[in-house]
């Protein structure tokens, strides 16, 4: 079994997400294959940017909630693929995913596919035109049976679980307007699902491919699945390699790509794919700093220098300019390359730089 170090994944994760690209297309674009999350105002466009694609053009992509019932966007060539690579891969499987929206539909006898295939007709029958998310759960609560309501401590109402609502979304063959919020949905034009999920497309593949090597609970952590249903859709050509003597899985095509990470310095958002690993104490070992990165609330950025996560950055708009603040754990990080990634990003916001904060 081969041996891999830590700076070889790294270096494997950001080449294959293609991080630092010069240019490239929304056809060669790797992440889109997986899908890129759309949350907060640096999301799937800046995303994006950072793999050489400024601007990309907007009838291409499709904002749809799929992988943890989060907003990604995707290639709308691809959305029928999309849907049958991001569906449950069995009915335990899809129970996992609801989390607490399975138990009144096990006590009421109603299998969890069968549930979400209720609910996608609902919503199918409903949305027939550009939606706001509440008018749609509203009148989807008048269709609805008890075993899928919910008492909303926080909304003084009842109303559907949550993730059901949102990974039935795409089975009803909806998508979501991209930057509104509230979100508003509406009709895919003439959607059909795939009869079978494209290689391409093939979500446990394309972790290993994006995110490898990796567990299959690494894998099933990511998908909100069950580590059964991974284990099952292993990949006939990933081999296992060791990684800090653990055994994990990664493609056989990508041995050879092992390698230490390119040079170079970004800021990536809080949702960025690469930051999105689940084996978060090999991106950042040290468990204060990684605690520092991904809170629970308020998630910042991650300040990437040379393949490494040196720090967190906020950014704080303000009229027509934002301020960029970054907190380095390192003091000697690439300053001078975070200031131009910070006018990076204030052109991308079509903002201008106030300025760039290091507080010691």
């Amino acid at each position: 079994m081969r041996t891999v170090t830590r700076r070889g994944v790294l270096g494997l994760r950001l080449r294959a997400q293609q991080l630092g690209r010069d240019t490239g297309s929304l056809d060669d674009t790797a992440v889109l294959d997986i899908g890129v999350q759309d949350t907060g105002p640096d999301g799937a466009r800046w995303a994006l940017a950072l793999r050489g694609v400024e601007s990309p053009p907007e009838a291409e992509l499709a904002t749809v909630w799929t992988i943890r019932g989060a907003p990604h966007v995707y290639r709308r060539t691809d959305l029928p693929g999309v849907a049958a690579a991001t569906a449950p891969f069995s009915d335990a499987d899809a129970g996992k995913r609801i989390f607490d929206a399975s138990r009144p539909l096990k006590a009421a006898g109603i299998p969890n596919l069968a549930a979400l295939d209720t609910v996608a007709g609902a919503m199918r029958s409903i949305v027939t035109g550009p939606m706001v998310k509440g008018e749609m759960s509203s009148r989807l609560t008048a269709v609805l049976d008890e075993p899928y309501m919910r008492s909303c401590v926080p909304c003084d109402a009842t109303h559907t679980y949550e993730q059901p609502f949102r990974l039935a979304a795409l089975r009803a063959g909806l998508e979501l307007v991209p930057g509104t919020s509230p979100p508003v949905l509406r009709p895919i034009p003439g959607f059909a699902p795939a009869s079978a999920v494209p290689v391409r497309l093939d979500v446990v593949r394309a972790y290993l491919r994006l995110l490898g090597p990796a567990t299959p609970k690494l894998v099933a952590d990511y998908l909100d699945a069950t580590v059964k249903d991974v284990q099952a859709r292993r990949p006939g050509d990933a081999v296992e390699v060791d990684v800090d003597g653990e055994r994990r899985w990664l493609l056989e095509e990508d041995l050879d790509r092992l390698g230490d990470p390119p040079r170079g310095t970004l800021l990536l958002a809080p949702f960025d794919l690469h930051l999105q690993a689940r084996d978060r104490s090999l991106l950042v070992p040290d468990p204060v700093r990684a605690k520092d990165l991904w809170r629970t609330l308020g998630r910042p950025g991650g300040v990437l220098v040379d393949g490494e996560v040196v720090g967190t950055w906020r950014a704080r708009k303000s009229g027509a300019s934002v301020a960029v603040e970054v907190g380095l754990w390192d003091g000697a990080a690439d300053r001078r390359g975070i200031t131009e990634q910070a006018e990076r990003l204030a052109a991308f916001r079509g903002l201008s730089l106030k300025g760039v904060h290091f507080p010691e």
